[in-house]
């Protein structure tokens, strides 16, 4: 790795992530289908990773230029996003 920092990327993916026989623990759930990632590798390098090992009919990867503010997400996605925030500013 050459010291950069990762991107955040919103994924959309029409798979139960959760339940599949190889799930990504990398994915974190923000609602059905809607999740965040981080990752040093470029948005096609992701993209195809999820395509290739979750199989979806249908799959948005977009990079985040900052955190998103939400409201009402999956239990745990702000302190995931939070405690990033504070693993970078280390």
């Amino acid at each position: 790795m050459d010291g950069a920092l990762p991107t955040l990327y919103l994924v959309y993916l029409d798979v139960d992530v959760a339940g599949h026989a190889e799930p990504s623990p990398d994915l974190v759930a923000l609602a059905p289908g809607l999740y965040l990632t981080e990752s040093t590798q470029s948005r096609s390098q992701v993209y195809h990773a999820i395509k290739w090992r979750l199989q979806p009919r249908r799959l948005l990867v977009a990079p985040l230029a900052d955190d998103p503010k939400f409201k009402g997400m999956a239990p745990g996605a702000l302190a995931w996003l939070r405690a990033r925030r504070a693993g970078h500013m280390r």
